[in-house]
């Protein structure tokens, strides 16, 4: 699908890199993708893939505006405070490029309403605060048969993973923390606090790499990179990355 004239002024610092150039760009146009949560990772993430020239995003949020969250979550202003997380997110991303298809879920994914939410969705980026809404993500991911980017920060540290456990030998989410963090029990930023800058590395990388899955089928970036755990160490800086194994056993993708 060709790019009106408009959209290729806007992306020509995309279309003149040979990894990306015009067929790229036109699949990022198409591309659907879900985000779950506009807060600390979300925020910067939204940014880049709205940037990016990404035709549809799927807003799913629950959350309002805190005094706490400005922060680092650098889509909302101090007048917003207490305002919902998803229309301000909906709000900045039509003042940023019209152009762009805006789903809107002010509501929780659950087990129960994720097939719903992620429907047509080409990749799903996880910037959630839980493990419970993660493993419910990364559950419906399997089934749906959906690329899913999962990225998580805290303190000076930051997590960025693609996952595709739908697949033959890929890995999920779930292969990667096991069935231990159904419920909601993680520690949270407000107990152990979190630099600002690192929710700005941790989401803006999510991005790169959902991009980067996005392009695969055209070979731009290279591959996707299933199942490849980048850690980011603000304090060192550093990055290291791991590789997940798929765990034959996981309930959520071990029979796929």
């Amino acid at each position: 699908m060709a790019l009106p004239p408009d959209r290729l002024e806007r992306f020509a610092r995309h279309i003149v890199l040979p990894e990306i150039g015009g067929a790229g760009q036109a699949l990022l146009h198409r591309a659907h993708v879900a985000l779950i949560g506009v807060g600390g990772i979300g925020s910067p993430a939204l940014q880049y893939l709205a940037a990016a020239g990404i035709g549809t995003l799927s807003l799913i949020e629950d959350d309002r505006v805190e005094p706490s969250n400005l922060q680092r979550q650098t889509i909302y202003k101090a007048a917003e405070v207490y305002h919902p997380k998803a229309q301000l997110a909906s709000v900045w991303v039509h003042e940023f490029d019209p152009e762009i298809q805006v789903h809107l879920h002010p509501c929780r994914l659950t087990a129960e309403n994720a097939d719903g939410l992620l429907a047509g969705a080409d990749l799903v980026l996880d910037g959630c605060d839980n493990f419970a809404t993660r493993l419910a993500v990364s559950d419906a991911c399997v089934a749906a048969g959906i690329p899913l980017v999962s990225a998580a920060v805290g303190r000076f540290q930051g997590q960025v993973g693609a996952f595709a456990g739908h697949l033959p030998g890929e890995a999920c989410y779930r292969c990667f923390v096991g069935d231990a963090f159904d419920a909601d029990d993680c520690d949270t930023c407000a107990e152990d606090g979190m630099l600002g800058a690192m929710s700005g590395w941790a989401g803006t990388f999510a991005a790169l790499q959902a991009i980067r899955v996005l392009l695969a089928p055209s070979g731009g970036l290279g591959g996707p990179q299933w199942g490849r755990l980048h850690v980011l160490d603000g304090l060192a800086p550093a990055m290291r990355t791991m590789t997940i194994a798929k765990d034959p056993s996981c309930k959520g993708c071990g029979r796929t």
